[in-house]
């Protein structure tokens, strides 16, 4: 038992030293751009989202880690003008049967793991939090000079978000929206 303790105690200090020295890179939030896709059956919208914060850890040049917050209040329609049914889309985006914006004003993401792929390619696996529920996805972070992107598939109804969903619906004719929503992200740190 004792030598057990000691293991242990012996794995949490090298653990810690190792996150001790990592290299924080704080992502520039208002240099940053998240943009959203989400189809259905007689098209797609489109628009984007902003960034609260967010920061990579880096030890060797290389990312090990990563943590970034959403404003899911900011959802913004792009491909629809005002007065022509954009302001009535964003609300329905921000509503309980969407993203519930009043009571989950963010979502968060954190890597849970970053594999390298290629020269600054990482396969990462990420914890995704949207609506207080937690899901991982997995994708591609490509990072060069200062800027991360990636293209991040979500699928909607894992977070409570079945509005429209032929999943769970029957009968939608045309009026089916695509489970999957599609996040392009480019990241300045």
């Amino acid at each position: 038992m004792k030598n057990f303790k000691t293991l242990a105690l012996l794995v949490t200090v090298a653990f810690s030293t190792a996150t001790l020295t990592a290299q924080i890179k704080t992502v520039n939030a208002s240099k940053s751009t998240i943009t959203w896709v989400g189809k259905k059956v007689t098209g797609q919208h489109e628009g984007i989202i902003k960034l609260k914060d967010g920061a990579f850890f880096m030890k060797d040049g290389k990312i090990i880690r990563g943590k970034f917050t959403v404003d899911m209040t900011s959802i913004e329609v792009t491909d629809i003008k005002a007065g022509e049914g954009k302001e009535k889309l964003e609300g329905h985006l921000k509503a309980d049967d969407f993203f519930g914006t009043v009571k989950f004003a963010t979502a968060n993401m954190n890597f849970k793991t970053v594999t390298p792929k290629a020269n600054g390619v990482y396969t990462v696996v990420a914890n995704l939090t949207i609506k207080g529920i937690t899901n991982p996805v997995t994708f591609d972070l490509t990072v060069k000079d200062n800027v991360a992107t990636a293209k991040v598939v979500v699928d909607r109804t894992k977070y409570d978000i079945k509005y429209g969903s032929g999943s769970f619906f029957e009968n939608l004719g045309d009026k089916v929206i695509s489970d999957n929503f599609d996040l392009t992200v480019s990241l300045q740190f």
